[in-house]
């Protein structure tokens, strides 16, 4: 979902001729309300990891 939803948004962001319907932006607010709740369950180690993982670049 994560990755999903930073796609749209640089899509929303830089792309001048990206589209969506009000529909699809509501069932993705609702899907990520779900993510976001169901994240808080998720031990804090894997929490720190993911946001290590988003945060940090990759090396080759």
């Amino acid at each position: 979902m994560f990755v999903t939803m930073q796609s749209k948004r640089h899509s929303a962001d830089y792309d001048p001729h990206f589209k969506t319907t009000k529909s699809e932006v509501l069932l993705l607010h609702a899907a990520v309300g779900t993510v976001i709740k169901n994240f808080g369950n998720v031990p804090v180690a894997d929490r720190r990891a993911f946001a290590a993982f988003v945060l940090l670049k990759l090396r080759s």
